[in-house]
C-alpha cells in the first residue's frame, strides 16, 4: 500500500528535515502509518510540501538513522516494523539504504561469505605463530615474504630480484623514502596538475618544490614534461598512471614511452605509484617494466586488498640504489609489521589475494554500472574497473557548493582542492564507491547528487 503522506511540519518547530523525521516517528507511534506502508517518493513529497529535494532526502536519511523507514532499490521507501528496526545486519529482510560516505578511496569490501571465511581463517591461523610475529624481525621480511612479493609483482608484469625489492609499511613510507633519496630540500619534483594528495603532503614535509604538469584525459603531457626539464631541471617525476587518483585517467603505452624518452634524455627518475596495479585485468605495461633502470616502483596493497593492510612492495632501479632506501626505511619505520606481512604472504601464496582482487573487480564493475545509470553522460569520467569517479560540475556550480549539498544530505564528497598542485582548482569533485557502503546506499546517494545537479546551485546554500 502506498499513501499520500503530507505531514504538517510547522507543528514541530524544527528544521524541515528534522520535522519530517519527527512526523514519521509520531505517525508510526500512533499507527497512522503501519509497517510495510510505502511512502511517497522523495520527489513527490518535495513537491507536495513545496520543499527542495535535498531537504526531503535529508529527512528520509534522518528517519533511516532512527530505524523508522528503509529504502529498497527499485521499489521505494517503506515504514519499518518496530520489532525489526534493531535487527542485526546479518539477518534476513530487505536491505536498508542509509547515508553513504563518498570521501574515502577504499576498495569495495568482499561480501561473499565463503571468501570472507577464507580470509578470516588465514588470519586465525597466524595465531599459531603469534609469539614470533610479536617480536622484532629482520628488516625487509623473511625469505617467504619476499617470495610472495615477487610473485605478486610478477602478476603485474614486474620482474625483479630480491636485492632490488623492499617490503615497506605502506605506500606512504615507500614514497617518503624514495623522495628523500632522489631529492634534497629545495629540489624540484614534477607531478600531474591534478594528483594524489599524499604526494603533496610528502613534498611539503620534505621541503621539496612540487611543480605541476598539464594533463588531459590520457594523463600527463610528455611535451610539457620535456619543457619543464629544460626550464627547472627536476630530480624526478611522480606519476599515478593507472586509474589515476582522482581523475581515473590511465596513461596508454605510447604516452608512457614518450615520458620515458624524456626522463632518459634529462636523467630524471620516475616514481611510479601503481596503487591499482591488480585492479585492471589488462593494464598497459608499467614504467618498471618499460624502464626499470630509472623507475622507483611502489605497489601498495591498500587499494587492492584493503586499506588496513599497511604494506607495500618497493622496487628500486638497481640493487645499489636499494641500499640507501633500506637504510632510510629502517631509520624511519624499523620494519613492516610482521603480522601484516605474514597475512599478506599467506593470502598471496594460497590464492586468497587473487580471489579478493577478482571480487573487487566484479563489485567495482557493478558499481560503475550504477553510476552510469544515475549520472548524466558527459558529466563525469570513470573507468569500468575503478572504484572512484571524477565529476566535472555543470556551469554555475562550485566545488564548495557541491560538497555542501552532499553534507546536507548526509553524503561525504571531496572537492578538487586537495588534488590540485598549483593554481585555481577546477570545479570538480571525486566520488568513491568502495568501503563498507552497499550498492543500495551508493544508488541512493547518486540519486540525491544527480537530482541536485539538475537544479540551481542556489538551492545548495545551507547558510543563514
Amino acid at each position: 500500500m502506498i499513501v499520500g503522506w503530507t505531514p504538517d511540519l510547522k507543528r514541530w518547530g524544527k528544521p524541515h528535515y528534522l520535522a519530517i523525521a519527527e512526523a514519521l516517528a509520531d505517525d508510526i507511534r500512533t499507527a497512522r502509518l503501519t509497517p510495510g506502508t510505502r511512502l511517497p517518493t522523495q520527489r513527490a513529497l518535495a513537491e507536495a510540501l513545496d520543499l527542495n529535494f535535498t531537504t526531503v532526502s535529508r529527512g528520509y536519511v534522518e528517519a533511516q538513522k532512527r530505524g523508522l523507514i528503509e529504502g529498497r532499490v527499485g521499489q521505494g521507501t517503506f515504514v519499518v516494523d518496530p520489532a525489526l528496526s534493531t535487527r542485526p545486519s546479518g539477518s534476513t529482510g530487505a536491505p536498508r539504504v542509509g547515508p553513504v560516505d563518498f570521501t574515502m578511496n577504499l576498495p569495495p569490501e568482499p561480501d561473499v561469505p565463503a571468501l570472507r571465511a577464507r580470509m578470516q581463517a588465514a588470519f586465525a591461523d597466524l595465531s599459531g605463530d603469534l609469539a614470533n610475529l610479536l617480536r622484532y624481525q629482520g628488516f625487509g621480511g623473511t625469505d617467504a615474504d619476499k617470495e610472495a612479493a615477487l610473485r605478486w609483482l610478477a602478476g603485474r608484469g614486474v620482474e625483479t630480484t630480491r636485492e632490488r625489492l623492499l617490503i615497506c609499511p605502506g605506500a606512504h613510507s615507500a614514497l617518503s623514502s624514495v623522495l628523500g633519496q632522489v631529492a634534497r630540500p629545495g629540489d624540484t619534483i614534477c607531478a600531474e596538475h591534478i594528483t594524489y594528495p599524499g604526494i603533496r603532503a610528502l613534498a611539503a614535509h620534505l621541503g621539496l618544490r612540487l611543480v605541476d604538469l598539464p594533463m588531459d584525459r590520457h594523463g600527463v603531457d610528455p611535451d610539457a614534461f620535456a619543457a619543464a626539464c629544460t626550464r627547472i631541471a627536476p630530480k624526478a617525476i611522480y606519476l599515478n598512471p593507472l586509474l589515476q587518483n582522482p581523475t581515473t585517467a590511465t596513461l596508454p603505452r605510447a604516452r608512457r614511452e614518450a615520458v620515458i624518452a624524456v626522463a632518459r634524455r634529462y636523467a630524471v627518475a620516475i616514481i611510479e605509484d601503481d596503487a591499482y596495479a591488480h585492479i585492471c585485468p589488462a593494464p598497459p605495461p608499467s614504467f618498471a617494466e618499460l624502464a626499470p633502470e630509472i623507475t622507483y616502483y611502489v605497489a601498495g596493497l591498500a587499494k587492492c586488498l584493503g586499506a588496513g593492510l599497511r604494506l607495500a612492495f618497493l622496487v628500486a632501479p638497481s640493487a645499489r640504489s636499494a641500499l640507501p632506501l633500506a637504510g632510510a626505511l629502517r631509520a624511519a619505520t624499523v620494519m613492516a609489521s610482521p603480522i601484516s606481512t605474514a597475512l599478506a604472504t599467506r593470502w598471496i601464496m594460497d590464492g586468497t589475494a587473487d580471489a579478493v582482487v577478482q571480487c573487487v573487480r566484479e563489485e567495482s564493475a557493478a558499481r560503475q554500472r550504477i553510476v552510469a545509470s544515475r549520472l548524466p553522460a558527459g558529466t563525469y569520467t570513470a573507468d569500468p574497473n575503478g572504484f572512484h569517479v571524477w565529476i566535472t560540475l555543470p556551469e554555475g556550480w562550485t566545488r564548495s557548493a557541491f560538497a555542501s549539498q552532499g553534507r546536507a544530505a548526509g553524503l561525504g564528497v571531496v572537492g578538487s582542492d586537495p588534488f590540485c598542485v598549483a593554481g585555481t582548482p577546477p570545479e570538480a569533485a571525486r566520488l568513491c564507491l568502495g568501503g563498507p557502503s552497499t550498492r543500495q546506499q551508493i544508488a541512493h546517494g547518486l540519486d540525491v547528487l544527480a537530482h541536485a545537479l539538475e537544479g540551481s546551485p542556489a538551492l545548495a546554500s545551507t547558510y543563514i
